[in-house]
This record gives C-alpha cells, structure tokens and sequence, in this order.
C-alpha cells in the first residue's frame, strides 16, 4: 500500500514515533507517582479532632439559625463534608447538641479561671468590667461558648427534659456560683449583667456580619451591677 504526499506529512509513521504512541495509549510511558506513606496514628488523631472541631462549631452557629431544630444534613452541607462522615461523630442531632454544649462549658470555664487567676483578690469593679470585656470577646469568636450562656437565661428549654436540670446544675456550679463570690453579690444583678451581654451578642449572631462593640456593651452590662450598689 502506496502513500502519497510529500514525505514529512506521512512523518507520524515512522517507526520511532509509531511505537512511543503505542506505548503511551497502553500506559507504559506513563508517569509513577511516588508512593503515599500511610498517616501515623498521631496524624490521623490531629485531623479526627480537626474534624470534629469544624463540625461543633458549624452545629452551635446552625442552632442560632434554627432554633434547635437543624438536621445532620444541614450541619454536614454547612461543614463542607460528606453526611456518612458527619453521621460517623454523630448519628442524631441531640448527641451533637450535647458535645457542642460540653465544649462550650469547657471553653467558658477557661476562661473564668483565667480571670480569677489575674483579678480574683481585688476588690474594686474594673477586674468585673475587664471580665465582661474578655466573656464578649470570647462570645464572638466561640459560638459554643456563647450557646452556654445563651441557653442558661432560656433555662435550657432547647433540652430535654432529662438533660435540662443537669445542664441549669452545671451552669450555676461551674459559671454562675463562682463569678456571683468574686462579684461579691447575693442578689439579681449578676443576672441582669449576664443578660446585657446575652442579648447585645446575640444580635451579632443573627445579625451575621455586625460586630461587637465590647467596651461599650461591657460598661452597659456593668449598669446592671452598679446601679444595684
């Protein structure tokens, strides 16, 4: 069989070039890429935790958003992650809700024992005003920590029944008993501080891009003890 034309438009027919793109369409001038190293234990761990972490915080802003009534869907969409992997941490929206509490009270105790650590012992009122300050501050960049308090003035009705009382129990043990002592006050005004700040960042949170103004929200929320006095 005879082809006609000059001979450097037949040039992909020669034998060099025939057979370098036979091998390339049966794979074998096909690149290897190098060979992935299984992830330690230690790895794995970190991005569990990572995971879990992207996912709490996805489902506490979720529950301002809804009220409670969010699905694992909704968190996993939110999370950017597949539901079978959300479902693997957890199954049911009130598993979630539980640890995305447990969290929270966690991270707002740190950080009203770090208070009590620097400004315990003084007796005057601006250790209480630079508490205010750092809780909104805390509040804005945590959702968890914020859902607390936020459940506790709705008496935890977003609960069960069976879990509210051990939730309202383990608020005013591990938050509201121990600021109440430094405050150095038996009556309400620890409550209507707490409710200043509560509503005022709560408007952060529905609002969705407003931010906090922290100094004076604070000096709002200390009204509520001065006026007392």
């Amino acid at each position: 069989m005879r082809f006609a034309g000059h001979p450097q438009q037949i040039a992909f027919l020669r034998p060099m070039r025939y057979y370098f793109y036979i091998d390339k369409f049966a794979g074998l001038n096909k690149e290897e890429a190098p060979p992935m190293c299984p992830r330690t234990k230690e790895q794995n761990e970190r991005i569990r935790m990572q995971r879990k972490e992207q996912i709490l915080e996805v489902a506490a802003r979720a529950y301002f958003r809804t009220g409670g009534s969010f699905d694992v869907r909704d968190v996993a969409r939110e999370a950017e992650l597949g539901y079978g992997t959300v479902y693997h941490y957890y199954p049911n929206r009130h598993l979630l809700i539980e640890d995305v509490l447990d969290s929270g009270f966690e991270r707002s105790g740190q950080a009203l024992e770090e208070w009590m650590d620097i400004y315990g012992d003084s007796t005057d009122g601006s250790p209480l005003l630079a508490y205010c300050q750092a809780l909104l501050r805390l509040w804005q960049a945590d959702a968890r920590a914020y859902l607390v308090y936020k459940m506790a003035a709705e008496h935890y009705a977003g609960l069960p029944e069976k879990d509210r009382n051990a939730a309202k129990r383990r608020f005013r043990e591990q938050l509201y008993n121990p600021l109440q002592a430094i405050a150095r006050r038996d009556d309400d005004s620890i409550d209507h501080m707490l409710a200043v700040l509560v509503g005022c960042c709560g408007l952060h949170y529905y609002a969705g891009n407003s931010e906090l103004d922290v100094d004076r929200i604070a000096r709002l929320a200390m009204q509520a003890i001065t006026k007392e006095s």
